[in-house]
């Protein structure tokens, strides 16, 4: 498409980058993302040979490809690039994880047979490697036609009998120039709706079965024109845009993006359907950038974890050159970074398809799954260990037990510090998606005056001796209140009694400290302390600073020689590199909610605490209980 063919905004000049930079910037990116093991165990893959794509990582990538029309242009066709860029794909999508690729239209310039056979050729490089939608723009077929157009050079190359052996491939309408594909992807399906470049009533009553069958499915919408955009890069819908979201996008609310090609410049909008939800709304098109776009590719990489959907967008074809021999004009425009070009998007994706497609939280584990080898004591606090458990509110009193379910006698009992009234701990129904039991303990501690509530064993538990000398695992699951008032500095979330200085360790910042504590800073890092049962050491470790209003999961993992915390079953950075055999203890209680300082309880803990288990020796990430992808 001409980008003089709409009478609206004027040319926007190209994006000037550092000669050097974008290279790193689009290969430190794309190449860095790793994929994620599934949580449920082994990653499922789909793909061809040595590229793999898993399915279940909650992290994937969308390549779209805009017009590509400059490069099977008659006789002054070049496939070089849109091959680079297939390569590309081809060798990266285990690494990127990616999951399908889609063409926005406008395939060649005339629509000739010569350059569509040409073009269909160059698509070889990626077929049955990587799946991916093609449609038709309005140089690939008569532009003054719809979907009813009958045979052409086109349809022959692309239309459905191209794509029946991908497994994504979902089918197409009946004159063959739309199509459907159905992925799998970060544990789910998604469906990608590739809408010929003027579909017709037939089309669009085609497109709306297609939802209508599919119901649960989030829909990427992409079709050649649906939006131009002015010089700064604010999207409208065109006329054909407006039309598709008057039929099929304002009123299915499945659809929460739609792409498209044909005009320059490119730029992007949010718009709100019937449902009150956004749709993202982009323009993807380079043929106005030197080599016609020189198989520019953008990646919409997913990340379900961060809730964010990272887009960038490069040239393969300039990346792969030798970096002392690209000329100007390639160093500038291997990657373009401008607002339009490279993006994030904000999308709380359970929110967003809650209404269509709600998401069912995993059940309840029983505590006989969540007990591995080893294991010495787990507590949870809903009605399989905690008598009383079940209404939320309910205060939980002096006196009261939480059983240990390992089976081991370290059961926990409820004690109120100081003068605090019976609320200083009540039962919470509230906990981790991933924690086995549905419940936690809400604590209410604080200073001035100190209050709170622990939780301790008695004097004769086998957990008050044990040393842990071939390793150890401590997880626990924490949320602090948002807001995130009053003086609650240095709480403690768990430790052992007793003063190290008992144990004959002179080393650390005091004698007083207990042997082995889980605390929350001022600031609100962690702070892990052990003094090993071996050495005369207080290795420490911190955290950075926890969010508040969002359960974390916390697990510390000694091997026998060294202690590593993770943070939501990732490592953090501040790991003590001295040795640490054991703990030394000193044969008094353990307690949960709070941390003994020279032999006295200040304030308890603030927030909420939910199941809490101790494993003599060291686990994997993936063991625990919130298993790491």
């Amino acid at each position: 498409m001409s980008r003089t063919s709409h009478p609206g905004p004027g040319r926007r000049s190209l994006l000037q980058a550092a000669l050097t930079v974008p290279a790193v910037g689009a290969a430190g990116t794309v190449l860095g993302t790793q994929s994620a093991q599934a949580a449920t165990g082994q990653p499922s893959t789909a793909g061809s040979g040595t590229h793999r794509f898993d399915t279940e990582s909650p992290r994937f990538a969308l390549a779209v490809l805009p017009d590509t029309q400059y490069l099977f242009d008659a006789d002054s066709a070049d496939p070089e690039p849109l091959k680079e860029t297939f390569h590309y794909l081809v060798a990266q999508r285990q690494e990127a994880n990616i999951a399908f690729m889609t063409h926005l239209g406008d395939v060649t310039e005339h629509g000739s047979e010569e350059e569509i056979d040409l073009a269909a050729d160059t698509f070889r490089t990626i077929h049955g490697k990587v799946p991916y939608s093609v449609l038709a723009g309005n140089h690939d077929i008569n532009s003054g036609t719809d979907d009813q157009r009958g045979d052409t050079a086109y349809l022959r190359a692309f239309g459905p009998q191209r794509f029946t052996s991908m497994p994504t491939f979902g089918g197409a309408s009946p004159d063959g120039y739309n199509s459907y594909h159905v992925l799998r992807a970060a544990g789910r399906e998604w469906l990608v709706l590739a809408l010929d470049w003027r579909a017709s009533e037939k089309g669009l009553a085609w497109a709306q079965g297609v939802l209508d069958t599919h119901p649960t499915l989030p829909v990427i919408l992409t079709t050649h024109d649906i939006a131009w955009a002015e010089d700064n890069g604010q999207a409208h819908l065109s006329d054909n845009g407006q039309l598709l979201w008057d039929r099929i996008i304002r009123g299915n609310d499945q659809i929460f993006m739609a792409l498209g090609g044909h005009y320059w410049p490119p730029g992007r909008t949010v718009l709100t359907n019937d449902a009150g939800h956004d749709v993202h709304v982009h323009i993807t098109n380079y043929q106005d950038r030197y080599y016609g776009g020189a198989g520019r590719v953008r990646l919409y990489s997913f990340d379900l974890v961060r809730q964010v959907v990272d887009v960038e967008t490069f040239s393969p074809w300039f990346l792969a050159r030798d970096p002392e021999k690209r000329t100007p004009l390639e160093a500038e425009t291997i990657e373009l970074t401008g607002p339009v070009d490279r993006f994030s998007l904000d999308i709380d994706f359970a929110d967003r398809f809650r209404a269509f497609a709600p998401v069912v939280p995993p059940a309840p584990r029983p505590a006989s799954r969540v007990m591995p080898r080893g294991t010495v004591a787990y507590w949870r606090f809903d009605s399989s260990g905690l008598a009383g458990a079940g209404t939320a509110g309910t205060a939980v009193a002096a006196g009261t037990v939480a059983r240990d379910l390992s089976g081991h006698g370290n059961d926990l009992r409820v004690q109120l510090l100081h003068d605090s009234p019976s609320k200083a701990l009540t039962w919470s129904g509230d906990h981790h998606t991933e924690q086995p039991a549905h419940a936690s303990l809400r604590f209410d501690g604080g200073k001035s005056p100190d209050r709170g509530a622990i939780l301790t064993t008695s004097a004769q538990a086998p957990l008050n001796s044990l040393t842990f000398t071939s390793g150890f695992t401590i997880e626990t699951f924490i949320k602090l209140p948002e807001p995130f008032e009053g003086d609650h500095a240095w709480m403690g979330i768990l430790s052992w009694e007793g003063r190290n200085g008992d144990a004959g360790k002179t080393t650390g910042w005091s004698t007083e400290e207990p042997t082995c504590s889980l605390n929350v800073t001022p600031e609100r890092f962690l702070q892990f302390v052990l003094y090993p049962h071996v050495q005369d050491a207080d290795p420490t470790s911190w955290s950075h600073a926890l969010p508040v209003g969002r359960w974390t999961h916390i697990a510390v993992v000694n091997n026998g020689h060294r202690t590593v915390m993770y943070v939501d079953g990732s490592k953090i950075a501040r790991n003590p590199t001295r040795s640490a055999t054991g703990i030394a203890t000193l044969g008094k209680p353990f307690v949960i909610g709070g941390t003994q300082f020279a032999e006295q309880f200040d304030q308890g803990f603030y927030g909420w605490i939910g199941d809490t288990r101790i494993v003599n020796r060291a686990l994997a990430p993936k063991d625990f209980m919130a298993p790491s992808a």
